[in-house]
């Protein structure tokens, strides 16, 4: 029998990397997860590594926008 009193756990974050030494800056996560992905300057990128799960949709999509493949997205351990 299941505890109902006790709230549902959440899941876990995502863990997003990003090989810096791939991303040639061209922003296409930015504009496909802005709240997960920045460019600052013309070559810095900022991004969260651990987003919500719930932010799956977002980070697949900035994923797949990237033309150099420099984003891989795992399922936490």
């Amino acid at each position: 029998m299941s505890d109902l009193s006790s709230p549902p756990t959440a899941s876990p974050p995502l863990r997003v990397t990003v090989d810096l030494n791939r991303c040639q800056a061209y922003a296409q996560c930015c504009y496909a997860a802005p709240e997960h992905f920045a460019l600052h300057g013309r070559e810095a990128l900022f991004y969260d590594p651990a987003p919500s799960a719930s932010a799956r949709l977002a980070i697949e999509r900035a994923r797949v926008s990237c033309p150099v493949q420099a984003i891989r997205v795992e399922e936490p351990r």
